[in-house]
C-alpha cells in the first residue's frame, strides 16, 4: 500500500509552521488566474524548421491567414458512440448523426467560439469565418499581430532538401492565454511549408495519345467483379478531395469513349478556391479521380471540393464536407508524409474525420507512391520510414497498391506494387478494430486494403498533357482510392435497397470480414512483392493490407449475408470473465499493476468492500498502470465496465492529469481531472468487436508535476452474453 497520508505528513513536517497554517486552515479562495499567463500549443512548428536555414524576418505588415482549431467535447462518449454505431447488434447500430446533432453533442459550443473570436479581435486580427461545425475559426492579420496573438516569431527560411525553396514559419511553438487552453486545439497557417501532393504514377516517357491504352472500366470492373453487384451508384454522392481543378470536356470525352452516363460533375469551392478556369499541375489527379469513380459507379453524383493547397485549406475542406451533409463517400488522392506535417494540423483534420464517421461517411485515402519511405520527395528524405496522411487517420481506409494481371476482363493474379505506400504511423495509436494483422506494436499500420496502382498495369485516363488533352496511362494509389470509393457508392445503393445502413466507417467492418470465414470470398489475398521495408504475405501486410476486392463477395459479407465469424468452442456462455474484479483478494493477481496501486486505506473509500485500485494521487510527476488479459469467446457480445472516482486538487478547465483506458494498446476512452466527482461513476465500453480474441485491458494514469489527481477504480467486470 502506498503511504499517501504518511507522505503528505512528512511533506508538511519540513515546511515552516506559517506555511502549514496557510495550507490546512480555513479554505482560501482560489487566486484569480493571471490573464497574461500563456500555455504552449505543442506540435505547432513545422519539422522543416529544424533542417532549414533562417534567412530573416517576415515583414511585419505581411498578411497571414490562420486557422484556429477548437477541441471536441465529450470525447470518451464520442469514442463509445463511434464503436456502437458501427457494431451490428447494438441499439445505436446504423443510427448515424446529422451535422447538427454531432455539433450539439460533441462539437465546440457557441460560447467557445465567441471566446476565441473575442480574443482574436482584441489582438487586432480579423475573423473571416467560422466553420459550420464550429471546429475552425479563420482569421487574418499582419505578421506582427499574428506573432503577438500566438506568442510566435515569424521568419523566412530556405529548405536545402527542396532546392532551397523559400518558406515562412514560426520559430517556436504557438501559445494562447491559459483561459483558452481548454478550448483551443491548435493553430495552423503559421507556416506555408507543407503542401499536399498527388499520388499519381506514370509509366516512363508517358505521352498523350489518340486512343485509350491500359485498363478501361470493363477491365477493372470485371477483374474485381464490381460489375456483379447489380448496382450503378444511383442515389450515392461521392466527394472528391482536391487541391486543383479539371476540364469538364475531358470528363465527358472519357464518358463518351466508354459509353458512360451519369450526373454532371460539379465543383464546390472552399475558401474561394476554384481552379477550373485554369487548372494547374494537379489537373491529371482530379480527372483521374473523377474518371475512375465514373467507371465504377457511373450514376453516382460527384462533388469536386477544391481548396487552397495549405494547412488551412485542408482543415477547412474537411470541416466543410462534413458540415454540408451532402455525401456518403469521400475519395482522397492527395497527401503529405506525417513527419513533414504539423501534428496540430493533422489533429484538426482528424476531428472532422471523426464527425464523418459519426455521420456514416466512408473515407478512402491513397497510401502514397513512395513505399515505406513516404518523405522521399520532401523535407525528411528517403531514409525515414514514414506513412502518408490522411491515409494514416484511423477514420480513413488507407488504400495501397498492386500490379493486376487479367485474362480478358477476368482476374488472373496480383502482386504488391514496389512503391506502394505502407508502414507504421507515428501520429495515431492502433485502433481497437485493427486486429488479426500479426503486426506487433501500439501504433496504427497502413494500408488497410489495396487495388491496382502500378503504372505498368495502369488505367486509361483522358486528361491534359504537356501540349494538349489526350489519352494517358496513369497509376498510383491515386487510382486505387477512387476505385474503392466507387465500390462504396455501389454498396450504399444496395444497402438502401435492402433497408440496411450505409457503409459508413469502413475499417471496423472490413477487419471483421477479414478475420472471418468470409475472407477468401471477399478479398484477394496478395502474397507476393514488397516495398522498401515490408513484404506481402498471407493475410494482412503493410503493402497491400488485407488485399483487393472481390466486390460481390465483399458486399455480401458486409451486408451480413456472407460467412460468419469462427464459431466459439462450446458456444457463448453468459458470464463475467475478469479475475479479482473488485481487488478484494488484497493482492493484484491476476491484474498486473504498478507498485502500491491495490489499496485498502481509508483515505479513498472503495466503491464496495475494502479494496480498490488507487492510481496516482501524489501531486508529482507519476505514472500508474493496471492491466489484465482475458479471452473473449467468439460469437459473444462483450462489455467492460468499472466504477471510477476522480478526486483532484486541480482547478480550471485544463486536463492536466489523465487516465487512459486501452484495449490491446489502442485507446478506447480517456478521463482527466476535468471528470472529478464527489463519488463513483460507472463507465462501460463495448468490446463485442473483440469476440474470439484475447484482449489486454489496461488503465494508464499519468499525473503531472503539481496538484494531485487520484483515479480510483473498483468493481470491474467484463461480461459476455
Amino acid at each position: 500500500m502506498r503511504p499517501r497520508s504518511l507522505a503528505l505528513a512528512a511533506a508538511l513536517a519540513v515546511l515552516p509552521l506559517t506555511a502549514v497554517s496557510l495550507s490546512v486552515g480555513t479554505a482560501q479562495a482560489a487566486p484569480t488566474p493571471n490573464a497574461s499567463a500563456r500555455v504552449a500549443l505543442p506540435q505547432t512548428v513545422t519539422p522543416a524548421v529544424a533542417r532549414s536555414h533562417k534567412q530573416g524576418d517576415v515583414p511585419a505588415d505581411r498578411r497571414i491567414s490562420v486557422a484556429v482549431s477548437l477541441k471536441l467535447r465529450n470525447t470518451a462518449e464520442l469514442d463509445r458512440f463511434l464503436s456502437a454505431v458501427g457494431t451490428p447488434g447494438t441499439a445505436e447500430f446504423g443510427h448515424y448523426l446529422t451535422p447538427a446533432q454531432f455539433t450539439e453533442r460533441f462539437g465546440p459550443t457557441q460560447a467557445d467560439v465567441d471566446q476565441v473570436r473575442a480574443f482574436l479581435t482584441a489582438q487586432g486580427l480579423k475573423v473571416d469565418s467560422v466553420s459550420a461545425n464550429r471546429q475552425v475559426v479563420n482569421a487574418t492579420g499582419s505578421t506582427s499581430a499574428v506573432a503577438a496573438a500566438f506568442g510566435t516569431h515569424e521568419s523566412t527560411y530556405s529548405d536545402p532538401q527542396q532546392g532551397n525553396r523559400s518558406f515562412f514559419a514560426n520559430d517556436a511553438a504557438a501559445s494562447v492565454p491559459a483561459a483558452l487552453a481548454g478550448v483551443v486545439e491548435g493553430v495552423s497557417g503559421l507556416n506555408d511549408h507543407t503542401v499536399r501532393t498527388t499520388r499519381i504514377a506514370k509509366p516512363e516517357a508517358s505521352t498523350p495519345h489518340a486512343t485509350p491504352s491500359g485498363f478501361g472500366p470493363a477491365g477493372y470492373d470485371g477483374a474485381y467483379r464490381l460489375n456483379q453487384l447489380g448496382a450503378d451508384g444511383t442515389g450515392s454522392t461521392v466527394a472528391l478531395w482536391e487541391f486543383d481543378g479539371y476540364k469538364s470536356t475531358n470528363l465527358t470525352t472519357y464518358d463518351s469513349q466508354f459509353g458512360l452516363s451519369g450526373p454532371a460533375v460539379s465543383t464546390v469551392s472552399v475558401d474561394g478556391a476554384n481552379y477550373d478556369a485554369k487548372p494547374g499541375d494537379g489537373q491529371g489527379e482530379v480527372e483521374l479521380d473523377s474518371e475512375i469513380v465514373r467507371g465504377v459507379a457511373p450514376k453516382a453524383t460527384q462533388l469536386v471540393y477544391e481548396a487552397p493547397n495549405t494547412d488551412q485549406g485542408e482543415i477547412d475542406m474537411a470541416a466543410k464536407i462534413v458540415a454540408d451533409n451532402r455525401v456518403s463517400v469521400i475519395s482522397i488522392s492527395w497527401g503529405s508524409c506525417e513527419p513533414d506535417t504539423t501534428a496540430a494540423s493533422m489533429t484538426a483534420v482528424n476531428n472532422s474525420f471523426k464527425q464523418a464517421a459519426a455521420q456514416g461517411i466512408s473515407i478512402f485515402s491513397a497510401s502514397g507512391d513512395d513505399g515505406s519511405r513516404d518523405c522521399t520527395r520532401s523535407t525528411s528524405g528517403s531514409t525515414v520510414k514514414a506513412v502518408d496522411f490522411p491515409a494514416s487517420s484511423p477514420y480513413n481506409t488507407g488504400v495501397g497498391g498492386t500490379n493486376l494481371k487479367v485474362s480478358g476482363t477476368t482476374y488472373s493474379s496480383e502482386s504488391a506494387w514496389s512503391t506502394a505506400g505502407g508502414g507504421v504511423s507515428t501520429q495515431f495509436a492502433k485502433p481497437a478494430w485493427q486486429t488479426g494483422t500479426n503486426v506487433t506494436g501500439t501504433m496504427r499500420t497502413v494500408p488497410d486494403i489495396s487495388s491496382n496502382a502500378d503504372p505498368a498495369s495502369g488505367f486509361a485516363i483522358y486528361t491534359q498533357g504537356s501540349t494538349a488533352a489526350g489519352w494517358q496511362v496513369y497509376g498510383g494509389t491515386s487510382a486505387a482510392a477512387p476505385l474503392w470509393s466507387g465500390f462504396a457508392a455501389l454498396y450504399n445503393q444496395k444497402a438502401k435497397a435492402a433497408s440496411k445502413p450505409v457503409l459508413g466507417e469502413v475499417n471496423p467492418k472490413l477487419y471483421t470480414v477479414a478475420n472471418s470465414s468470409s475472407y477468401a470470398t471477399s478479398l484477394h489475398d496478395v502474397t507476393s512483392g514488397s516495398n522498401q521495408d515490408f513484404a506481402a504475405r498471407t493475410g494482412y501486410d503493410q503493402v497491400t493490407g488485407w488485399g483487393t476486392p472481390i466486390a460481390d463477395g465483399l458486399a455480401s459479407a458486409l451486408l451480413g449475408t456472407g460467412g460468419t465469424t469462427p464459431p466459439p468452442t462450446g458456444g457463448c456462455t453468459a458470464g463475467q470473465l475478469l479475475g479479482n474484479p473488485g481487488f478484494e483478494t488484497g493482492t493484484a493477481a491476476p491484474w498486473t499493476t504498478s507498485t502500491g496501486v491495490v489499496d485498502n486505506s481509508a483515505s479513498e473509500a472503495a466503491h464496495s468492500g475494502s479494496w480498490k485500485a488507487w492510481m496516482n494521487g501524489y501531486g508529482s510527476a507519476h505514472t500508474d498502470t493496471v492491466s489484465q488479459s482475458v479471452a473473449i469467446p467468439a460469437g459473444c457480445k462483450a462489455a467492460f465496465s468499472f466504477w471510477l472516482h476522480v478526486d483532484t486538487a486541480e482547478t480550471g478547465t485544463t486536463a492536466y492529469d489523465k487516465l487512459t483506458l486501452s484495449v490491446n494498446g489502442a485507446s478506447v476512452a480517456t478521463y482527466s481531472n476535468l471528470d472529478k466527482s464527489t463519488g463513483y461513476v460507472q463507465k462501460t465500453v463495448d468490446l463485442s468487436a473483440y469476440a474470439g480474441q484475447t484482449v489486454t485491458v489496461k488503465f494508464t494514469g499519468v499525473e503531472d508535476a503539481s496538484l494531485q489527481t487520484s483515479f480510483v477504480i473498483d468493481d470491474t467486470a467484463l461480461t459476455v452474453s
